[in-house]
């Protein structure tokens, strides 16, 4: 099985790899969701790696409804991963109705080949999971990472074993959310899915020695990936 780890910074990218992650989705901004990374964090993460770096695509949290020019936003995001020469990249589009945005996950697709593309979390906000996986699987897309349409992976675990089971060969199912040490292995058990998508993040505090209240909150706890934890899930995906 292949492991995925999500990373927030190029420190959290490293300690993935060293830890034995097989891949690595590099975002921002993991609190809210995830959002693109930056030019820097994108080209020292390529310098500083040597694993498959899939690149979370997305400019603002919320929801998947883009403008045109966020969608222009996302074009120039994707043609700069492409010429960093990155695995893949991860995005999702929707219409207003909950239907997946066939038109924009098929340009997307076009202009990042020969990148793959990875099919995110949208897909657990699309109004019929099984109707979106036919018509995402009509198109041709790499994967699609979600946590079968619940909060957690686990809690969504018989409607990913679904999901894999349908989508066959055609399309990998990746579940995602919520997966930690406890619960991999009955996951693995139950959706027999190939990968598996996995934050392993641990809260980090400020070193800040000086702190100034009541003006702006630019002191504050971040994330960081844990190399234990990462550590500790690959022993147990290796063991299944």
């Amino acid at each position: 099985m292949l492991f995925e780890v999500c990373a927030n910074s190029v420190l959290s990218a490293m300690n993935a790899e060293a830890a034995g992650a097989d891949r690595i989705e590099l975002c921002a901004n993991l609190a809210s969701g995830g959002t693109t990374p930056s030019f820097g964090t994108l080209s020292l993460c390529r310098e500083k790696t040597d694993i498959p770096i899939n690149v979370l695509i997305r400019p603002r949290s919320g929801d998947f409804l883009y403008s045109d020019m966020e969608f222009e936003d996302i074009k120039r995001d994707v043609l700069l991963c492409k010429q960093l020469e990155m695995n893949a990249v991860v995005c999702g589009f929707l219409n207003a109705d909950g239907s997946i945005d066939l038109d924009k996950t098929a340009e997307i697709m076009e202009l990042a080949y020969p990148m793959q593309f990875t099919f995110h979390r949208a897909f657990d906000l699309s109004r019929n999971c099984f109707e979106s996986l036919s018509n995402l699987m009509s198109i041709g897309i790499s994967r699609i990472l979600t946590s079968g349409t619940k909060k957690t992976a686990f809690e969504g675990k018989d409607i990913l074993a679904k999901l894999v089971e349908t989508a066959g060969d055609k399309i990998i199912i990746m579940p995602g959310s919520g997966i930690n040490a406890n619960n991999i292995a009955e996951l693995a058990k139950t959706t027999k899915a190939k990968e598996y998508h996995f934050s392993a993040s641990a809260c980090i505090d400020s070193k800040m020695t000086f702190r100034k209240e009541n003006v702006l909150s630019t002191v504050k706890e971040d994330f960081s990936t844990s190399f234990s934890d990462v550590e500790t899930i690959k022993s147990i995906i290796n063991k299944l």
